[in-house]
């Protein structure tokens, strides 16, 4: 058996790399898009491409069938269904199959066997797998009683799905009942399945997991080990095959456990086993039934291309290799770059400018371009950056370079936090825990950073050359003038003046803080600006948004505004006294789950006011200091919109 056509039903990067797949095996591919992906880079890429519906997932990519009816439109004789949204639905594996097509998965059967982590782990222990220890079923008070049987602190989990949604940890028995109503509703708006069990809370370990793959015949192999200690809020952020924590025995034992699982499942296709690493011991987590997001650093280590083998293994045929013919080679790190702002809430927005880094051993596996928008109706991963060498030593120094290299303007990313975690001495070393971030204090932003003198001499070169109508930066506009044109800008609490006066044919002057900086422009070229700076080259890219100048400079990104000229009364822009309350903004839209406090209600510094569930994970809003409650313009199960005011805290006279 082979396949003509591959409908793929997912967007983003893992969209882009099976079409990359579907064409080096000259099989067409077929896209999905849902209207807020209308423009986006796997419908372009794709062969063919079928609207889904309205932006919302439930109403596009999680449409059963819609996605049946393009399978039946299109003539596609298989779909693979990336990670995320359906890949882990028997029912629509079941739907696709009814519609005649190849599924690129595990059997439906399995997917069963392994999707409810309950259940799961009732097989590891058929496998002889070690778990940990835990409860599963009961009504709350029930889940209670066995919380205080296994002992402080524990997890509760949601029975189905993953990525960290529907669970929460619980140090203490007086916050139980609230975790586990958290949970409960956190997993029912991510996987509309609200059940929940307990497992005892490791405290330090690791997060390893097994790559397996398996085919028709029954025949299970293991891929080796990845490490994804180092997470936020439960998502994976940084990846790394192998792991610095395995020695050989142990890392025989796992990948050998892993194996036994799947075949006590039935398992086809490639999987996940996922474990938590105690010191010594390792227990069974969980298992994925589909391709995971951080399979490239095991294509790297193994030379095996993963999506290859899912198709020829969803094609019926034998898997092409024994476990003697797999090795590591080397090591590989794999980073996932998100939009997010300074608190790790997805954002949104314009991609302005987008460069990749480049080089030997350097991957990208990216699901936007420069001038595409970043939707919040979907997950915030925008790609991944994947570095291989013949040593972890070197893999990581790969990555530091890369890290400094990657240019993303327009939007807030997490790729300055990334930078801080490779460049932490613990990282270099290997002692990566899932405590990482917070042993390490790397979830709390820094300020903004100032730029640098140079950095605020090339924005200004930057955005008046943007004002010229020729490629000569001397022919039109502001540098026709030998008097000084003044730039004024702010950064942070900072302000700069810039002046630039013509010194000759091809340089500027520039003067800023009392020093002047002769420069020579070699080259303005989308969003990349080539000059040298009293004898020094210098490349950055820049985007200009309204009155603001984003540049990438020496490895971070600086923002720098415009600020308007004062108001007439000198009160500055905006005018008005400081208003004596306290407005909450929603920080994306969302739906209110809870409200905990009434209007006129008297509160706490700190005091939870209401919960507000967006893109399937809950925030809770507090009281940014003592006063009263002033008003609470949306109710519990109310829409609200981004930069919507939740509630008002007028403070106490």
């Amino acid at each position: 058996m082979s396949f003509g056509k591959l409908l793929i039903a997912n967007r983003g990067e893992i969209a882009v790399r099976v079409i990359g797949a579907c064409r080096e095996l000259d099989i067409e591919s077929v896209a999905v898009f849902s209207e807020a992906d209308e423009g986006a880079l796997h419908r372009r890429l794709a062969d063919e491409s079928y609207p889904l519906g309205p932006a919302p997932a439930t109403e596009s990519y999680l449409n059963v069938e819609r996605l049946v009816e393009i399978v039946a439109e299109s003539g596609a004789d298989a779909v693979h269904p990336g990670y995320g949204f359906l890949a882990e639905s028997a029912s629509f594996a079941r739907a696709v199959e009814g519609a005649g097509a190849v599924w690129v998965g595990p059997p439906p059967e399995a997917m069963e066997a392994v999707g409810l982590k309950v259940r799961a782990k009732e097989l590891a222990r058929a496998a002889g797998v070690p778990t940990v220890p835990g409860y599963d079923g009961g009504d709350e008070e029930r889940l209670a009683e066995e919380a205080e049987r296994i002992g402080y602190p524990v997890l509760v989990k949601a029975s189905a799905g993953g990525g960290g949604r529907g669970m929460r940890a619980v140090w203490r028995p007086e916050d139980f009942a609230e975790a586990v109503r958290g949970a409960r509703r956190e997993a029912e708006a991510a996987f509309g399945d609200g059940s929940v069990f307990l497992e005892k809370l490791l405290e330090r370990p690791r997060h390893v997991e097994v790559q397996v793959i398996g085919d028709s015949r029954g025949t299970v192999l293991h891929l080796f080990e990845r490490e994804c200690s180092i997470q936020r809020r439960h998502q994976k952020i940084v990846e790394e095959s192998p792991s610095p924590a395995l020695n050989p025995e142990l890392r025989e034992a796992m990948c050998a456990a892993a194996v036994r699982l799947a075949q006590g499942a039935g398992y086809e296709n490639a999987g996940t086993v996922e474990f938590l690493l105690d010191g010594e011991e390792f227990y069974f987590l969980e298992m994925n039934a589909r391709l995971q997001v951080e399979h490239p650093v095991t294509e790297l280590v193994t030379g095996l291309d993963l999506v290859h083998l899912q198709l020829a293994i969803a094609a019926r045929k034998p898997l092409p290799l024994s476990q003697d013919d797999i090795t590591l080679r080397g090591s590989a790190v794999e980073v996932r770059l998100y939009a997010e702002d300074e608190n790790g809430l997805p954002a949104g927005g314009r991609l302005l400018a987008f460069s990749p880094p480049e080089g030997a051993g350097i991957r990208n596996d990216v699901g936007f371009e420069t001038g595409d928008e970043v939707s919040l109706h979907y997950d915030s991963m925008i790609a991944k950056l994947i570095v291989s060498s013949h040593d972890r030593p070197s893999a990581v120094r790969r990555l530091r370079r890369a890290l400094r290299d990657y240019v993303v303007l327009g939007l807030s990313t997490n790729l300055p936090l990334l930078r801080r975690i490779v460049d932490t001495p613990a990282f270099a070393t290997g002692e990566t825990t899932i405590r990482f971030l917070d042993e390490h204090r790397l979830t709390e932003s820094p300020p903004a950073p100032i730029p640098p003198p140079e950095a605020t001499l090339l924005a200004a070169i930057c955005e008046l050359s943007q004002a010229l109508p020729t490629a000569d930066p001397f022919a039109a506009g502001p540098w026709r003038s030998l008097g000084a044109v003044r730039l004024r800008y702010r950064a942070g609490d900072r302000e700069f003046a810039v002046e630039t006066e013509r010194a000759s044919t091809h340089r500027l002057l520039l003067s800023l803080d009392d020093k002047v900086t002769t420069v020579e422009i070699l080259s303005v070229e989308n969003g990349r600006l080539n000059a040298i700076l009293d004898g020094e080259p210098f490349t950055v890219s820049f985007a200009l948004e309204g009155s603001d100048v984003r540049i990438s400079f020496d490895g971070e990104t600086y923002e720098l505004q415009r600020p308007p000229p004062p108001d007439v009364d000198g009160t500055g822009p905006g005018g008005g006294a400081h208003a004596p309350g306290a407005s909450l903004t929603a920080p994306m839209p969302g739906t209110v789950v809870q409200v905990m406090v009434g209007e006129g209600d008297e509160v706490e510094e700190g005091q939870p006011l209401l919960v507000v569930e967006a893109m399937k994970m809950e925030q809770t809003v507090v009281a940014p200091h003592a006063g009263r409650v002033s008003a609470l313009p949306y109710a519990q199960g109310s829409l609200v919109p981004g930069g919507a005011v939740l509630a008002e805290v007028e403070e106490p006279d």
